[in-house]
């Protein structure tokens, strides 16, 4: 390095493309410390998104009725159905409001505190989560239960950003998209250990239910214990705090090799760009066309994940499964398959985003899902003739398939490649406060549409879906293999145009 931080001019330019492509071989691979960094961020993350979300759709039963044991002692009389339903909604909806919470205040707690250390802070709200839920049946409060959901909704929100932040900003360029899907991987997989753990005959009765609440607070202990040991991420140490040499420790960490000059020149002209530039406000990024830009991109494919029909489709597939013939057990195995299948799917997708390109994987699974969600609006009209019941099955399964190949996990790291490290942080905010406002809006209306319409409400997601491909089709940029320089670019010219 020549004076000022910039690189010395090399005296022959075959030695350092030499030196460049050797760089590359040793530092731009997967690495163990690199994979004990992901695990600890993902794991004791993601895990908290997914596995709430579908934890106490099981034992639903076994908690209302713990529900209206508590209203019976305490008002002398048993309550009412539309009490019971109401009490049980807000339990099932809290989460979603505690996720926009946490979301929303992402952007200050990742500048403020950092990314890792936001982590690691976030537990607290884990345990304070898992104690209220753990007790609450030995307190008589479903109160508790309640605001036990509440509180790891807030811890979630704030997973969802800040996780996927800090997988982007310590992935190599040429692993970014297959280390960022790792948080939606971890969500299926957590999902599916709900589904599991809930089944009766293992947590989801009456005796268990509160064990199968508090076992939320285990991934968190595992993050304690892991994630300290990992650095923080190079970017946030070098643009943020402007701390050079802690920032290329971290980065020799993360590659486990000395080898990291073209990386850390990459992340100097990146950090010297924003010393010129003021931090980057909300206003800003409405006002200012190059974020603007990609700021409709991001919210666009964090509706469409959410608004997909992928929770309608989950409903429906036990309903399916009756309806060919399966009893009600082997249609809750058939339901544990389907969330099976979406963990593989998800693994899959891993290998592709790299390959395939994000883009092309968005259009792929939106565009196939639109037919999906077509075909099963006239196949669900004729769910009692058995040929076509079997085929309703075929159509879940291709879902869950599409869904996961890259709508799934895609929107949650597009938005780190989209923003640089000045507006990434209010970006990443914005966008998953707006993911989990959808995901609060489908819960709530969801239900009452099917009631009224049946199962033409997956008309509307067909219409969703279609206009998603065409927006993606036209608006979203390929940014696999990218550098974020060649993306702000890209929204620079498109500004101007």
């Amino acid at each position: 390095m020549g004076k000022g931080g910039e690189p010395t001019i090399k005296a022959s330019k075959e030695p350092y493309e030499m030196e460049r492509g050797s760089e590359e071989k040793s530092s731009k691979g997967f690495n163990k410390n690199l994979a004990i960094a992901v695990g600890a961020a993902a794991l004791g993350s993601a895990f908290q998104h997914g596995y709430n979300t579908g934890v106490i759709n099981n034992p639903q039963e076994v908690i209302m009725n713990f529900t209206s044991s508590v209203l019976q002692k305490r008002n002398g009389e048993h309550p009412t159905e539309t009490a019971l339903t109401l009490i049980w909604s807000i339990t099932v909806s809290i989460y979603c409001v505690g996720g926009m919470i946490g979301g929303a205040i992402t952007g200050y707690v990742a500048n403020t505190f950092g990314r890792k250390k936001g982590l690691l802070m976030n537990n607290i709200i884990v345990f304070l989560a898992a104690l209220l839920e753990g007790v609450s049946k030995s307190a008589n409060s479903f109160e508790m239960i309640i605001f036990g959901r509440f509180l790891i909704g807030i811890n979630s929100g704030l997973n969802a950003g800040l996780a996927p932040m800090y997988l982007s900003e310590i992935s190599p360029v040429n692993l970014r998209g297959a280390i960022g899907s790792v948080y939606q991987l971890v969500i299926t997989i957590s999902i599916l250990i709900a589904q599991i753990l809930g089944i009766n005959s293992i947590l989801g009765n009456d005796a268990m239910w509160p064990v199968l609440l508090a076992i939320t607070a285990l991934p968190a202990l595992l993050q304690l214990a892991i994630l300290p040991l990992c650095p923080e991420s190079p970017k946030y140490l070098l643009c943020t705090k402007q701390k050079q040499t802690e920032a290329q420790k971290a980065l020799i960490w993360l590659r486990s090799s000395p080898s990291v000059q073209q990386e850390m020149d990459e992340m100097q002209q990146e950090a010297q760009t924003l010393k010129m530039i003021q931090k980057v406000t909300l206003r800003e990024l409405i006002v200012q066309p190059a974020l603007r830009i990609p700021l409709i991109i991001s919210i666009v494919l964090m509706i469409a994940q959410q608004l997909s029909g992928i929770n309608a489709v989950i409903f429906y597939s036990t309903e399916i499964f009756k309806s060919s013939g399966l009893t009600i057990e082997a249609a809750s195995y058939a339901t544990l398959a389907i969330g099976f299948i979406n963990v593989v799917m998800t693994v899959i997708s891993l290998i592709l985003v790299e390959k395939a390109g994000r883009k092309t994987l968005l259009l792929i699974g939106f565009g196939g899902m639109s037919i999906v969600t077509l075909l099963l609006s006239i196949a669900l009209q004729y769910h009692n003739v058995q040929a076509v019941s079997y085929l309703s099955i075929f159509l879940v399964v291709l879902f869950i398939i599409l869904f996961a190949t890259g709508p799934g996990s895609i929107p949650w790291f597009i938005v780190s490649e989209l923003f640089n490290q000045s507006s990434r942080p209010t970006a990443t905010s914005l966008a998953v406060t707006v993911n989990w406002i959808a995901n609060f809006f489908v819960g709530i209306g969801f239900l009452p549409l099917k009631n009224i319409i049946g199962a033409h409400v997956f008309i509307i997601f067909t219409v969703i879906l279609v206009l998603t491909v065409v927006f993606t089709y036209r608006k979203v940029p390929e940014t696999k293999n990218k550098t974020m320089e060649e993306i702000s670019t890209l929204f620079r010219q498109q500004s101007y145009q």
